[in-house]
């Protein structure tokens, strides 16, 4: 890592025409990126580090200026430096959604990021991204079972239970498949986005973009995986976004019950894949930082799963073996 951080200060030495700056790691995110604000007599900017062997600076790039290019607020690329996976980015401030969020700020602070995801979702430019398709799906519910039932856990489902939980998952992946493809930003929520006096939200972390459900980025946000808000609440939050498409002409024929199952559904597959992030992240990657997010994540699942009777045998997975044994062992 020292050796990387030297490569980046002699990288910013060239690209800033060797004016004295100060760096400050930020807190490192679930990949193996790092981020360092860049601190100048005149300015503050973001380097990234994106080692090339684990990590692409391209996409990175590319959904930047694809969300810039939709009057989005991402920030700008200063200057690259592909071959070791360096970026020197504009600074989009200190301030995280998350913990700006309380009873007083959170009509203001979701009404701005919701009429941002209102832009992406309808103008932004989908071509030539990758599709999120049904083995990708399958390939993130199956984190749920890879990483916090089998590695995490130690559960063992016998062979009935297992084809009932692939029925299950097969229900899930169906309803994100059949939903209106748009431009999914893939981890749109509090912890992604920045609070900004001009054009709020900043909005980072975009580089996964995907084609995809359109109610993906909207459960994201609303059914975060590190805050949680009153069910009433959110499900009127998600009519009027539903509304709001309406008005730009889309979903003329949706009625709200079926939105609120696509996004209820589209949350659970969400949820099941967070939860298998979460414990790969401590066993694979040594972060245990994201372990105390797996109750909230599971509690979703087993409160929304609750009322739909054709996920029966996941709701009682989740709710009389996962959770309970999750929290017997601790974290």
């Amino acid at each position: 890592m020292s050796q990387r951080l030297d490569l980046l200060k002699n990288w910013l030495n060239t690209v800033l025409n060797n004016e004295a700056f100060k760096l400050d790691a930020i807190t490192n995110d679930a990949s193996f990126r790092r981020y360092f604000r860049v601190i100048t007599s005149k300015a503050t900017y973001i380097a990234m580090d994106a080692p090339p062997d684990k990590e692409k600076c391209e996409p990175f790039i590319d959904i930047a200026q694809r969300l810039q290019a939709n009057s989005l607020n991402a920030p700008h690329i200063m200057a690259k430096d592909l071959e070791h996976g360096f970026l020197l980015l504009t600074d989009l401030g200190s301030q995280l959604y998350l913990p700006a969020l309380n009873e007083q700020q959170v009509e203001f602070l979701y009404t701005a990021a919701l009429d941002a995801l209102l832009i992406m979702q309808t103008g932004t430019n989908t071509n030539n991204l990758p599709l999120y398709n049904e083995a990708l799906l399958y390939r993130e519910i199956s984190l749920f079972t890879d990483w916090l039932v089998d590695k995490y856990l130690q559960l063992s489902l016998n062979m009935d239970e297992q084809m009932e939980l692939q029925k299950c998952f097969q229900i899930l992946i169906n309803n994100a498949i059949s939903q209106p493809q748009v431009f999914v930003h893939r981890d749109y929520h509090s912890r992604n986005l920045m609070v900004t006096a001009e054009n709020n939200p900043g909005i980072l972390d975009f580089q996964d973009a995907v084609k995809g459900a359109i109610t993906y980025d909207l459960v994201s946000l609303l059914r975060d995986c590190y805050i949680s808000w009153n069910h009433d609440l959110v499900k009127q939050w998600v009519i009027n976004y539903l509304k709001k498409l309406q008005a730009l002409g889309w979903l003329k024929e949706v009625e709200p019950e079926q939105f609120l199952r696509w996004f209820d559904l589209m949350g659970i597959q969400r949820h099941l894949k967070a939860s298998g992030i979460f414990a790969r992240l401590y066993h694979r990657d040594g972060k245990n930082g994201y372990l105390k997010d797996i109750p909230r994540t599971l509690n979703y699942i087993v409160e929304i799963t609750a009322y739909y009777p054709e996920l029966e045998m996941l709701h009682q997975l989740v709710k009389e073996q996962v959770l309970p044994k999750y929290l017997q062992i601790g974290y």
